[in-house]
């Protein structure tokens, strides 16, 4: 009997149903197991095909398991054959020898003797992805991460193999441009909720940083490291990874701020609000003091200033009973925050809220708490749905004040996000 296998085309009909589609834009593997059924892939099949036991499909079936590993979803993608930009990777391999191969004349050469299919060329799209990568910095902070993260995960996917093959200069620099976008990628997932992509990229980060001798860049993953440290409430390792950052030997001018305040940051975690405060005031020395090094102009730091350094203090005295404090100077920050940083706008106005409700000012809360749920809602941001969430709780005492209420509904019907912070 001939075994059953994988078709190497799924039906065109099953391609283009929008529930397909939503479910591989959601990389919701257990609708996406549960569609293949109608074209014969069951899930004995589908753990055959992508190298998975069949007790692991029945879990991600069930709900009990998230896939999520990027790995395990491009062997997901080439064993079941669902083209590469469904799951936001690259086009595997595959797609091209599936394509009908029309008859045609022998290309002409082109003029330099190369064909019109020859690999591109890595210096030139080191090059091209250097000057639109500020773009996708400027869409991220305004129109919110999910805006630049398609095109972000496509490039890093696209430097991954032209390095795999390339060397010399020509390799170190696509490992320079790699490190860079690959944390970025990192900072993407993290602000849209996803720990586990954004953990994964910052580690090849450093891993492409280190082997490109690149001190400027593994300084910044480890202050990057501190925060996610931070996120998951890992206060002592936020500060070791800060002092790490500080003392490393690319460690530059704006590093070094950024580092500060995160070691602020587990320290104010910790309760130890006389090393916090210590620590944020040096941080904001260093922020605002002029810098003409331009060591690490590659990254996009320019939020690394005394306005960024005093929210990220605001935020820390809610936590160390001071809230009075930290609405004021909310309040004064956000008056001069650019515009151009909406997504963190959103942030910044909910933890205001949440200071206003701690310091029983129940209507500022909801009137800010508001405002920042409408930007919330249009960026898609974790980290501030994570912040409205605890903004509502804190709220929860004055529920039947109208203003509240209203927020408050808006609220639940968004649903809560994954704690995380920048």
């Amino acid at each position: 009997m001939t075994e059953a296998r994988v078709p190497d085309r799924l039906p065109a009909g099953l391609l283009s149903d929008p529930e397909m589609i939503a479910a591989c834009r959601r990389r919701d593997f257990a609708a996406v197991f549960r569609l293949l059924k109608p074209a014969g892939i069951y899930p004995s099949l589908i753990a055959r095909a992508c190298d998975m036991t069949p007790s692991r499909v029945g879990e991600v079936m069930s709900g009990k398991r998230r896939i999520e590993k990027i790995d395990l979803i491009e062997r997901i993608a080439d064993g079941l054959h669902i083209p590469g930009h469904m799951l936001g990777l690259v086009s595997r391999s595959w797609e091209q020898e599936a394509l009908p191969q029309p008859r045609r004349r022998s290309p002409e050469p082109s003029p330099r003797g190369q064909g019109l299919n020859a690999p591109i060329d890595p210096e030139f799209f080191v090059s091209q992805l250097r000057g639109v990568m500020p773009g996708h910095y400027r869409a991220a902070n305004l129109l919110g991460s999910r805006h630049a993260l398609d095109a972000v995960t496509r490039h890093v996917r696209l430097l991954d193999r032209l390095q795999q093959n390339a060397g010399g200069s020509a390799r170190d620099e696509l490992l320079t441009i790699g490190a860079r976008t690959a944390e970025f990628l990192g900072w993407l997932n993290q602000d849209l909720g996803d720990f586990d992509q954004a953990l994964y990229w910052s580690d090849r980060a450093m891993e492409w940083a280190q082997e490109a001798g690149d001190d400027v860049m593994a300084a910044y993953v480890l202050f990057r490291k501190s925060n996610q440290a931070t996120a998951q409430r890992s206060a002592q390792k936020a500060v070791s990874l800060a002092r790490a950052a500080q003392r490393a030997v690319g460690a530059t001018h704006r590093i070094r701020a950024l580092a500060a305040q995160q070691e602020a940051q587990g320290h104010a975690m910790m309760g130890n609000q006389c090393f916090a405060q210590a620590k944020f005031d040096e941080a904001h020395e260093v922020a605002a003091a002029p810098d003409d090094s331009h060591a690490d102009d590659a990254l996009d730091l320019a939020y690394c200033t005394p306005t960024y350094i005093e929210m990220q203090r605001a935020n820390c005295l809610i936590e160390l009973g001071d809230p009075h404090t930290a609405v004021g100077m909310f309040e004064a920050e956000l008056r001069v925050l650019p515009p151009i940083y909406r997504n963190d706008q959103g942030v910044y106005l909910s933890r205001l809220a949440r200071a206003y409700a701690v310091s029983g000012e129940p209507e500022q809360a909801a009137s800010a708490a508001d405002r920042a749920l409408s930007i919330a809602i249009d960026t898609e941001s974790a980290r501030a749905m994570s912040e409205l969430s605890a903004a509502g709780q804190a709220l929860q005492r004055w529920s039947t004040v109208p203003e509240v209420a209203t927020f408050t509904g808006r609220l639940a019907l968004m649903g809560s996000g994954s704690p995380l912070d920048r």
